[in-house]
């Protein structure tokens, strides 16, 4: 009973931090009108997004607030079509160049390299850069608003985290953990006042830099081999002595990240390794989150089966303590809240064999995306 007891303690305190992040720390910039004076350069990589990037491409031609727009396209390889479809949305539209990428040299992976040649041919030179990914869809003032934040921030990077769209049973289990794992487990606060760039996280859809802060901290090519540029950009920025800020970004855009199951295992499997870093650590992290959050329920019903209702009760409250995490954090970032909450221990044990998946593939050197070695 002890040991339950000690496991409700530590998931109600957890969810608290969860509810304080949600509730005051988090930033939350209006969709609302708004306008900005600077001179912003949005930048778009793409590789054989031919399919989807439409919506993308029109939301950005559709953007307002910011009279010094730039759009700037670059493909990258693609083998479908993508820049004709890129022609076909802007027409002849004067605020949209697109450019044919370069093969990534040794040392570099594809979304970094990409990255830095957007970074590098925007002139004249805007003060701001807006990062975003081809199946992210921005709402009329999203530019503008978050350029608005970033300068309130005083911050020299700023992610607002896209509402991610869910279809199907997979997205519904795995994909909200994203922004539950960081409003659960990061103290936001913390990370926005300390200079550590262990206190960091960004989320790569949606990417607003001052273009000074960022070339000072070395840009995409102080990351040209990272995984996560994203986040290891954003611990970039905290070394140059930048600062760095997340939002909730649901109501300035949203983003369908993966199509199906294989596109949603596949996604994970590059990057989870990447995320946990030593195997140890990873094991650590799963372990931990397999007990907190898979256990609860398995106790209950082995409590009850074996005539212990006050230890089942007990592990019922962690089961809905853990449930009631992923509530918060839905609606703090514009997720799906009921039922889904309730599966909770099976995200958790799906996410744990994601990342068991993500090491073995990587140790027989078989990880790829979009036609690329990842590591």
């Amino acid at each position: 009973m002890t040991a339950v007891l000690a496991l409700v303690v530590a998931v109600a305190a957890l969810t608290a931090h969860t509810v304080v992040n949600a509730t005051r720390w988090l930033r939350r910039p209006g969709a609302g009108p708004t306008e900005v004076t600077e001179a912003v350069a949005v930048l778009l990589p793409l590789r054989d997004e031919a399919a989807r990037v439409a919506p993308c491409l029109r939301a950005l031609l559709a953007q307002r607030g910011v009279p010094d727009l730039r759009i700037v396209v670059l493909d990258d390889g693609s083998t479908d079509g993508t820049a004709d479809v890129v022609r076909a949305v802007a027409g002849d539209d004067p605020r949209l160049t697109l450019l044919t990428g370069v093969a990534p040299p040794p040392g570099w992976l594809g979304k970094p390299h990409a990255c830095w040649q957007l970074a590098n041919r925007t002139d004249p030179a805007p003060t701001v850069l807006a990062f975003v990914d081809a199946d992210v869809v921005l709402t009329p003032y999203a530019v503008a608003a978050a350029v608005t934040e970033l300068r309130a921030a005083s911050a020299a990077l700023l992610s607002p985290y896209p509402r991610i769209v869910v279809r199907t049973a997979a997205d519904r289990l795995v994909q909200p953990l994203l922004q539950w794992l960081w409003l659960t487990f990061l103290p936001l606060r913390a990370m926005e006042r300390s200079p550590r760039p262990s206190l960091a996280a960004a989320g790569g859809q949606f990417l607003v830099v001052d273009r000074a802060g960022y070339l000072r901290a070395g840009g995409h090519a102080a990351v040209a081999d990272k995984v996560l540029e994203d986040i290891e950009l954003a611990r970039a920025v905290k070394r140059s002595g930048g600062r760095i800020a997340l939002a909730d970004g649901s109501r300035l855009a949203s983003c369908r990240m993966y199509e199906n199951w294989p596109q949603l295992r596949d996604g994970y499997a590059k990057s989870l390794w990447a995320s946990f870093g030593h195997p140890v650590a990873a094991a650590v992290v799963v372990t931990l989150l397999l007990l907190l959050y898979t256990a609860p329920p398995l106790v209950a019903v082995g409590a009850l089966a074996a005539g212990t209702p006050a230890v089942a009760g007990a592990a019922f409250v962690a089961w809905l303590l853990g449930a009631a995490g992923r509530v918060v954090t839905a609606r703090a970032t514009g997720g799906r809240a009921w039922p889904d909450a309730l599966a909770h221990p099976v995200s958790i044990t799906v996410l744990g064999w994601l990342t068991l998946r993500s090491y073995h593939l990587r140790k027989r050197r078989r990880l790829t995306w979009r036609g690329r070695a990842v590591s």
